[in-house]
């Protein structure tokens, strides 16, 4: 993992770990005439141009939205070939992504995904484990209130055990998250002009920056991506406090 201070960027620095919503696949496939399976392919080569670009920006560590908890309503045809975007994926770019340093961490619940794609995030997980030049986390079949939920049950299984030390609080429960131990999120990202976070990242969304880009997802890349630098370094973070007053002229 990126050794990285468990403290939010300053926006002067630019943010250091981003997290995405990678929107609008269906709607530029639609937009061409093309099937939706055309949109998510492309999609894929989306994510490959935002991950390469994102170290010479600042980023140290991208989560991205790939599958939620809610996307097994979608069509069957749907659902399998988003699945097969994650074989095809993996076996195209694992080796490029071990070579360059990226970890990669699957966030999410493994429950009721095929047992080929449990193999290949677990043999993702492996092989890169010892890389930390870059962190690549992807919520798959992931919900922000099911992660919240679970590490609730992960706290009191060990109550449970007697394991438990001290009350329940937020940094107790959040131990239990699929995010723990991980930078904190500056900036969120929607693509596609939609304005929600449909479910991603609750928890660490508290305090992170939000910002919602027109351009649709299989279209992004270098130049989206740092747009969304330009506008985290405009922001005043100020986490519920105050900014620091103005400084008074002389005289």
């Amino acid at each position: 993992m990126p050794v990285e201070p468990l403290e939010p960027s300053p926006a002067s620095d630019g943010p250091r770990h981003v997290a995405l919503i990678m929107d609008g696949n269906g709607r530029w496939a639609q937009a061409r005439g093309l099937p939706r399976s055309m949109g998510h392919r492309e999609g894929v080569q989306a994510l490959k141009r935002t991950v390469q670009a994102a170290p010479a920006l600042g980023i140290r560590c991208l989560t991205v939205f790939g599958f939620s908890t809610e996307n097994w309503s979608r069509p069957a045809e749907e659902v399998s070939d988003l699945m097969g975007l994650v074989r095809s994926y993996v076996a195209s770019d694992l080796k490029r992504l071990e070579r360059e340093g990226v970890r990669v961490r699957v966030l999410g619940s493994r429950a009721g995904l095929p047992a080929d794609i449990v193999a290949i995030i677990d043999n993702a997980e492996t092989t890169t484990a010892h890389n930390d030049k870059f962190l690549l986390q992807v919520a798959f079949n992931y919900g922000g209130r099911a992660d919240i939920v679970d590490a609730a049950r992960r706290y009191a299984d060990l109550v449970l055990a007697g394991e438990a030390v001290g009350p329940l609080d937020e940094a107790a429960l959040g131990q239990g998250l699929s995010t723990a131990g991980g930078p904190p999120v500056d900036v969120i990202v929607r693509t596609s002009g939609e304005q929600r976070l449909s479910n991603f990242l609750l928890w660490e969304a508290a305090y992170a920056e939000l910002v919602f880009q027109q351009v649709l997802w299989p279209d992004y890349g270098p130049e989206a991506l740092a747009d969304v630098v330009e506008q985290y370094r405009n922001r005043d973070r100020r986490f519920g406090g105050l900014s620091p007053a103005p400084a008074r002229a002389a005289g």
